[in-house]
């Protein structure tokens, strides 16, 4: 088991103010599960830091990775430092109430909940609740505004949109990860005056750690350039536009590509599978279709020469932020927070959305890279300086200054 929390640190007593996250744990692993863990791990370089972990989501059989729900597919851990509780269960009993106690055990002064999913509205407001009555301050972090599959399902939608404008009467303060979603954020919900600060996604490093072998190297060395699109495969991604642009390659050049597709399908998008089965390059893809383990993912990584992620929209993604990190040349589409994401990363190339045929042309140009590596602009240390001053405002009740992006002016 491996901490991520950098050797030099203080002793909790000798650390700053007390916050606690709360936000997903492992045993329904996702992207959100590896974020909550790397945030809590990188802000107790400084201060007192404790997590209530979100454990059983929803029924396991309404969940779209139901199969692998509770299998050990990470080595990442929280840091000893930090104090623990997993978990809360929808249903809450007794989950929740031993949260509260734990919540009231720690006592923190700045509660951080990590959105993405209306499954835990409930018990986000519960907990909010309960951080309020006991003097504590309330952020909330946005990784999407509401989930899209989420947003399609009209029993959902309704259920958010009632109850998650409570939610967001309790915090003092919110964070996003670029300016595109402040527009949609102050749109949906009342905001007032309150601090919205834009707080870049952090690097996801942690699987360079992992075993390196390149076992998973199934494209050619040798003047092949090996495309990795990695990720959950959900209509939004894009990933039967790559499909079809791999399929556009002519002919006397297709010896100098191969596609690796590593993602578990959700919400029955099959469209992708189907196209690979049916792709004249056919023998020119690796498809590997599930969840993939630390080790795996490292070893994917590893044996890739660029990423290319099409996505149709996103505000935040961690294949993105895990490509930068292995400083891999990528390609992705001009949507979303993605932009801002990359604007610094010299490795990246920007392609319309939707557009096979300009897909096409990029994944020629990602070729002239193979083999060069790009120096990620993202940091946690930056992360959690910015996180910092949002804190101080807070709790001094200020606006927050630069480095902190505030109602519309860039830090």
């Amino acid at each position: 088991m491996q901490s991520l929390l950098p050797q030099a640190h203080q002793a909790p007593e000798e650390q700053g103010c007390s916050v606690c996250i709360v936000g997903s744990g492992t045993r329904f692993l996702s992207g959100i599960s590896y974020y909550t863990l790397r945030l809590t791990n990188a802000l107790a370089r400084t201060h007192r830091t404790s997590t209530i972990l979100m454990r059983q989501l929803l029924p396991t059989l309404f969940y779209p990775g139901k199969r692998r729900v509770g299998v050990d597919l990470t080595h990442q851990q929280y840091h000893s430092h930090v104090h623990v509780f997993d978990g809360v269960d929808w249903y809450w009993l007794p989950s929740l109430f031993k949260a509260i106690v734990f919540l009231l055990r720690e006592r923190p002064k700045i509660v951080v909940f990590q959105w993405w999913t209306g499954t835990v509205l409930h018990s986000f407001l519960a907990l909010a609740a309960i951080t309020r009555l006991i003097g504590a301050k309330v952020v909330i972090e946005f990784h999407e505004v509401q989930d899209t599959g989420e947003a399609n399902i009209p029993l959902a939608r309704t259920y958010v949109g009632l109850l998650a404008p409570l939610l967001m009467r309790l915090a003092s303060g919110f964070v996003i990860h670029s300016e595109y979603d402040r527009p949609a954020l102050q749109q949906r919900y009342a905001l007032g005056n309150r601090p919205v600060a834009v707080i870049p996604h952090g690097p996801y490093d942690h699987h360079r750690s992992a075993a390196e072998q390149k076992i998973y190297r199934v494209a050619p060395d040798a003047d092949c350039c090996n495309l990795l699109f990695f990720g959950v495969i959900r209509p939004f991604k894009g990933l039967e536009d790559l499909i079809a642009a791999f399929d556009a390659i002519p002919a006397d050049e297709i010896d100098g590509y191969w596609l690796t597709v590593v993602g578990e399908t959700w919400e029955g998008w099959t469209l992708p599978s189907e196209l690979i089965a049916q792709s004249r390059y056919r023998d020119r893809i690796t498809f590997v279709n599930r969840y993939v383990h630390d080790e795996e993912v490292a070893e994917f990584f590893a044996c890739a020469d660029a990423v290319v992620l099409p996505y149709h929209r996103s505000s935040a993604s961690g294949p993105l932020h895990t490509a930068m990190s292995w400083g891999l040349p990528l390609v992705t589409t001009r949507v979303g927070g993605l932009v801002e994401a990359v604007e610094r990363y010299d490795g990246a190339i920007l392609a319309p959305p939707k557009d096979p045929a300009e897909l096409c042309c990029a994944l020629g140009q990602v070729a002239t890279l193979r083999g060069k590596r790009f120096a990620d602009p993202h940091s946690w240390e930056s992360t959690c300086e910015q996180y910092d001053a949002l804190f101080d405002a807070i709790l001094r009740e200020q606006v927050p200054t630069p480095p902190v992006s505030v109602d519309g002016k860039a830090g």
